[in-house]
């Protein structure tokens, strides 16, 4: 009894004393002006705070969830619907981004782990403003509107110390249908608070993807810096992480191709990539390089489980360690090359992008161009299969298969987004090679099109 005494003492301190931090933080850090909400059939939804303003020419003059369907999303029964989202401060720094990501990741752990959470549906939630902060969250559907889920959030917030916290808002419909959302304050020395309601309106959809300027600070860096600098701020916590940084250390800023080709060869899982390229090789007398290159391979498990920001400056730095191989070798013999950078690239982009195809960054859009300081390969060829005879092959492989893989094969549209951001890549682009023939006709086109661009 007098452990659950101090316990309790212990926390309402930590609640007196982290409150008045905690909310002077909430009201300088003002909530997002709009949310891009995915809906079934990969469509987004979205909706802004405010006035008038908020609203599109054709929202429609109600701004009601019984006029607009984007509305309805918020309010449609049965149950309650709770936004919940990690503030990241305009220009924040690298250090900042990344502790957002790993607490956004830490709570969707929870959601899916503690009992009265785990009834929630819970759908992909961006919050974004129109000058290109993007901040990451989830919409939670509880459908029995239980008293458990709200108290289940709150201890949930408790348990956050970062600052800023999490910022945790319920979705309340009023007699003439229109929806508003109030957010949960805590206020000094009374606990938690729902705070005045905030009107929710329709709003237009933006020309890009809300998380599309974002993603070369989170997910695809456009140089070695900045993906080491994302790495650097993982060290404290991923020992792993001031090995790789090493590693890239001791390959120099400035390098340059040797006078043989190197060519890349790209494909999704079950395409015939591991076979192509070694039959390549073996034809030219190539040096066979991977990436992720062996070096940091073993530590693909720990990366994996990362964050976005941190798995994919991973990924960008290993770029980097195999293009210090790729000068050395190239000086001697061609290079043949077991995923590169587009990889790299085009599974960041089919990640964070959410929604259907329609909403990838568009073709020629400076995302799909090449790193300005990553070694240029000669060639790069795209394998491809028809989605049926990709899914016949796995089948038959009988290894156990990666996230990506299992991602690949149980959405449909995930696959189209990877395929068709690889096929938009620029400088240099993909040459697309049909990979159902035999594999002796697929070797044969693969290395007639290298005779035709590489010599």
């Amino acid at each position: 009894m007098a452990f659950a005494c101090q316990r309790s003492g212990q926390l309402l301190l930590r609640r007196a004393s982290g409150s008045l931090l905690r909310g002077a933080c909430a009201r300088a850090m003002s909530p997002p002006h709009c949310f891009a909400l995915e809906l079934p059939g990969c469509t987004l939804a979205h909706f802004a705070f405010g006035g008038d303003a908020a609203a599109g020419p054709d929202d429609g003059a109600r701004g009601d969830a019984r006029g607009d369907p984007r509305l309805a999303a918020l309010l449609e029964p049965p149950g309650r619907r709770y936004s919940l989202w990690v503030p990241v401060a305009p220009g924040a720094s690298c250090a900042a981004r990344v502790r957002a990501a790993k607490l956004h990741q830490h709570l969707l752990h929870q959601l899916r782990r503690r009992g009265p959470l785990q009834r929630c549906q819970l759908r992909r939630l961006l919050c974004y403003s129109p000058e290109g902060d993007v901040q990451h969250g989830v919409l939670l559907h509880d459908p029995r509107d239980s008293p458990d889920t709200r108290s289940a959030l709150l201890a949930l917030l408790d348990e956050c110390q970062e600052v800023p916290s999490p910022r945790l808002g319920e979705f309340v419909g009023d007699p003439s249908h229109r929806v508003w959302q109030h957010l949960w304050e805590l206020r000094d020395g009374q606990g938690w608070h729902l705070a005045d309601g905030q009107r929710v309106l329709p709003a237009p959809e933006p020309a890009l993807h809300p998380v599309v300027p974002d993603l070369s600070s989170s997910a695809v860096f456009p140089d070695r810096e900045a993906a080491r600098a994302v790495l650097e701020a993982c060290t404290s916590f991923i020992p792993e992480a001031q090995a790789v940084l090493d590693l890239v250390d001791q390959c120099p800023e400035q390098i340059q191709k040797g006078r043989f080709p190197v060519i890349v060869i790209e494909g999704l899982d079950a395409t015939g990539k591991t076979t192509v390229t070694q039959s390549v090789s073996d034809s030219l007398k190539a040096v066979l390089l991977k990436s992720p290159p062996a070096c940091i391979g073993q530590w693909r498990e720990i990366f994996d489980d990362e964050p976005t920001i941190i798995r994919r400056a991973f990924y960008s730095l290993g770029n980097y360690i195999v293009a210090s191989e790729i000068a050395k070798e190239s000086t001697k013999s061609p290079v043949i090359i077991d995923r590169y950078w587009h990889s790299t690239a085009t599974y960041a982009i089919a990640t964070e992008v959410s929604g259907g195809i329609q909403h990838l960054p568009p073709a020629h859009h400076s995302i799909y161009q090449w790193p300005r300081d990553l070694l240029k390969p000669d060639l790069v060829l795209l394998l491809t299969l028809s989605p049926e005879e990709r899914l016949q092959r796995l089948k038959g492989r009988g290894m156990e298969k990666t996230r990506e893989e299992t991602e690949l094969e149980t959405n449909s549209v995930f696959r189209q987004k990877v395929e068709l951001s690889y096929r938009r890549m620029e400088n240099p682009d993909c040459h697309v090679v049909d990979a159902s023939p035999a594999k002796e006709k697929v070797l044969q086109t693969v290395l007639s099109i290298i005779q035709n661009n590489c010599t």
